[in-house]
């Protein structure tokens, strides 16, 4: 079936330009031919053409009789330009040895595309760009890292991660750790929601209405979260929620918790509970590799969903929503996976879907 119009338009053809002028990924001369084409199917004049589509009058003449011939196999540039110019190696290696070992000269931290281009001269900054996306150089992020000074960090990190990818055959294994002295704030001026065009904005000034610290034990073969608030962290706190632990098991069920090397984790107290418990077993991460236990990364997702932008009104407030993110967790928990990546052989976590 045809469409009668000054360009015969079938209506796959219709749809085709249709489908170019609202794509986001289209070139933009094609998007302009394709308009082109519809304007003149729809009868209008060439002056409006003109003033609509920025273009003289040789253009439209050029692509209505290059359509009228070819259809839409005729909408594409005989010549549609070149690659951009490779940098030889020689300019590489400069670019990434000014890069690497070299500072900009004004004091500044890092290059720019703009600074490096500066400072080199001849080298536009579409080609310091391309270098660097080659070579994946990122002068703009920064990373930061721990590294830890335990003597025993191969053999500590091996225990823990073994419990991970081969825990022990009708055992049960906990990330354990506490998060400390979490701020109830109040903010002082109303909230502003969130409306089409506008951020939710929280006043600047808040009013603090204490603090508490959350407890939290995730068991890493079902992803459920034991939580428990307390005023203080102390050595006595601690030993309690291991009791918390062990009652919420069978009887004599063999549990391995996984914790970091904080004082309140190693005291005379910790050892009385272990020897009273035997079925319990405390395996203690490497100094500065907190990363190391699971719990950390629900820690930062409950900064993130509750704590961060939270408007606590005051300390039980702050613990009911803190209890509440923990019980509406657990109805659908999952598991964090834990693999090598390949080949830098560095640990990551995935979320089992």
């Amino acid at each position: 079936m045809q469409r009668m119009g000054k360009m015969n338009l079938t209506d796959a053809e219709r749809d085709k330009l249709l489908t170019a002028t609202r794509s986001r990924t289209a070139r933009v001369a094609d998007v302009r031919r394709a308009k082109l084409i519809l304007m003149l199917e729809e009868g209008q004049s060439r002056d409006t053409i003109m003033q609509r589509l920025e273009c003289d009058s040789r253009f439209i003449s050029r692509w209505s009789s290059r359509f009228l011939s070819e259809r839409l196999a005729g909408m594409y540039a005989r010549h549609p330009g070149r690659a951009p110019k490779q940098p030889p190696a020689k300019l590489e290696a400069r670019v990434l040895n000014y890069t690497l070992r070299r500072k900009p000269s004004d004091g500044s931290t890092h290059w720019s595309s703009y600074k490096l281009s500066a400072e080199l001269g001849d080298v536009s900054v579409s080609a310091v760009q391309r270098i660097w996306r080659k070579h994946n150089v990122r002068p703009q992020r920064l990373d930061r890292h721990m590294v830890s000074n335990d003597p025993d960090f191969e053999t500590k990190a091996a225990d823990v991660i073994g419990l991970y990818l081969n825990p022990p055959a009708h055992a049960v294994v906990f990330c354990v750790d506490e998060k400390t002295a979490i701020q109830a704030l109040d903010r002082k001026d109303r909230m502003l929601p969130l409306s089409p065009g506008r951020a939710e904005s929280h006043g600047f000034e808040y009013k603090r209405n204490g603090t508490l610290s959350l407890f939290a034990a995730l068991n890493t073969a079902t992803g459920q979260v034991l939580g428990k608030t307390v005023a203080r962290h102390t050595s006595e706190q601690f030993v309690a929620f291991l009791t918390d632990i062990v009652a919420s098991q069978c009887e004599r069920q063999e549990i391995h918790v996984i914790c970091d090397n904080v004082s309140s984790h190693k005291t005379q107290r910790v050892r009385d509970f272990l020897v009273q418990h035997g079925n319990v077993r405390m395996h203690f991460t490497p100094t500065y590799s907190s990363w190391l236990n699971q719990v950390e990364n629900w820690f930062s997702r409950i900064q993130r969903d509750v704590i961060t932008r939270g408007v606590f009104t005051s300390v039980k407030d702050l613990g009911r929503k803190l209890m509440r993110y923990i019980r509406e967790h657990n109805k659908n928990p999952k598991p964090i996976k834990w693999k090598y990546d390949d080949p830098s052989r560095r640990i990551r976590q995935v979320l089992i879907q």
